[in-house]
């Protein structure tokens, strides 16, 4: 399953721009077969020159998107784009935009943006498109991601991290398309299934708006002088590693060890993330080698010590916004499936007969103990999954917290259990900044720059603009 690193340095590197130019993206927020917004403010369409304001609809008509405005205006192509007539004072509102895809808090609202709203006709209906500068697209990710009242010194850190991460998939999006080799993300035969989910998946835009990339939710979240202070005073700023931009990866707990990088996506080693233990100094009475299968059911089982191990209302509500906080357990956790529940639940997300499930079965663990590989033995067949989230799908109606658990088989009849209990540590992937970590680094009085320094080792910090 190798696969040749494209990460290499090239003369268009973003380490490069000029430092007046401040990159605008694409991302994209929402995809249906009609969509409603209202325009606050004067737009106009950039291909006919067309003013339109108030609520519009855009909807699908032969093979072309018709918009059309409360005067009546309408315009129409396979690519609408709407463009503020000021720079100040307009924005736009998308009805019924879905966030949390697929997990378990999923739900719809409306959200409210900056810059230009792009229509483009795709194979899925309509997407809607929003392009705006990088640092406003910062300002909203921070108030998304985190709780816009969290302290300086974590929302600094995030809005590097976030800006970092932006900034080298742009890098990696530009390489991809050099390459002629097509990227793969995965790897199947009939004894089994290798995948790892990742933004390349988005043909028509930079970045999708939910967590499959960064949540982005515009100017909807309440912004607060906090949060504006820590992207403008780190403005420009990103996390570097021998003169590239850092692909800085960050999930919620890492439950006490980050990941590394190749064990979540790609077969490329990043040293900058590699395994950071999240204490200071390391738990003793642990044996830090967790991808031995002892070492990781002792760790798990346990409650070791951490920056992310705190149980502080005050600090988890600046990382858990209201529909986070729906999720009780993360640092250690535990879920309980019933045979038949369990069987189903495995058949129906793999898309495999299993019949009854026999075990599950650690085939590789990563260096924070999340399961890399998973050997699922069944009455009728017995299959191989991986990576950490093809799990996580695998044995969740949404998402598993993670896949760093053991797993333990009660009620066992004729060889086949009655009932499964995974006991688990963390929540996400663990790779990079461990967010609800940060946060208590952060209120410990840590800066920012320490704290990226903890889950970025080895990393330098550069203005590019």
């Amino acid at each position: 399953m190798s696969q040749q690193s494209i990460y290499t340095d090239h003369p268009e590197s973003l380490l490069s721009m000029s430092s007046q130019f401040v990159p605008t993206i694409d991302v994209g927020v929402l995809s249906s077969r009609e969509i409603n917004a209202r325009l606050e403010g004067e737009f106009r369409c950039l291909h006919t020159e067309q003013r339109c304001s108030g609520r519009i609809n855009a909807r699908i008509d032969a093979d072309v998107i018709v918009v059309a405005d409360e005067s009546g205006t309408s315009v129409a192509g396979k690519e609408v784009v709407l463009e503020p007539v000021s720079k100040t004072g307009t924005s736009f509102t998308l009805f019924g935009v879905t966030i949390g895809v697929s997990f378990h808090w999923e739900r719809n609202e409306d959200q409210r943006f900056v810059g230009s709203l792009k229509l483009l006709l795709t194979d899925a209906g309509i997407a809607a498109i929003n392009s705006v500068s990088v640092e406003d697209y910062l300002t909203s990710v921070i108030s998304s991601e985190m709780s816009a009242g969290s302290s300086v010194h974590l929302l600094k850190a995030h809005a590097v991290t976030s800006r970092s991460w932006l900034l080298a998939q742009i890098e990696k999006s530009r390489l991809l398309k050099k390459n002629p080799v097509k990227y793969q993300t995965l790897f199947e035969d009939s004894q089994q299934r290798i995948r790892w989910y990742d933004r390349e998946d988005h043909a028509h835009f930079d970045v999708c708006a939910d967590d499959h990339c960064q949540r982005y939710q515009g100017i909807t979240k309440a912004y607060t002088g906090t949060v504006q202070r820590a992207v403008e005073e780190t403005r420009g700023q990103v996390v570097t590693f021998h003169g590239t931009i850092c692909d800085a990866r960050f999930s919620k707990s890492c439950g006490g060890v980050s990941e590394l990088f190749e064990n979540a996506w790609e077969p490329v080693h990043y040293p900058y993330l590699t395994p950071v233990v999240d204490s200071l100094p390391p738990p003793s009475g642990y044996s830090m080698d967790l991808t031995n299968e002892k070492a990781a059911e002792a760790w798990i089982r346990g409650d070791p010590p951490a920056f992310c191990n705190t149980t502080d209302k005050a600090i988890l509500s600046q990382v858990l916004l209201k529909y986070d906080q729906e999720t009780t357990d993360f640092y250690r956790w535990k879920v309980a499936y019933g045979q038949s529940e369990i069987a189903e639940l495995i058949g129906k997300r793999s898309g495999i007969d299993f019949g009854a499930i026999i075990d599950l079965v650690p085939i590789e663990r990563g260096a924070s103990g999340r399961i890399i590989k998973l050997k699922i033995v069944g009455t009728k067949k017995t299959y191989t999954i991986g990576k950490e989230l093809e799990i996580r799908k695998t044995l969740s109606r949404s998402h598993l917290y993670s896949s760093g658990f053991v797993v333990d088989k009660e009620d066992v009849r004729n060889g086949i259990p009655g009932r499964f209990v995974l006991r688990g540590a963390g929540w996400g992937h663990g790779v990079g900044l461990c967010q609800i970590g940060a946060a208590v680094m952060g209120e410990k009085g840590y800066s920012f720059d320490r704290i990226l320094a903890h889950y970025f080792p080895g990393s330098e910090l550069k203005t590019l603009y």
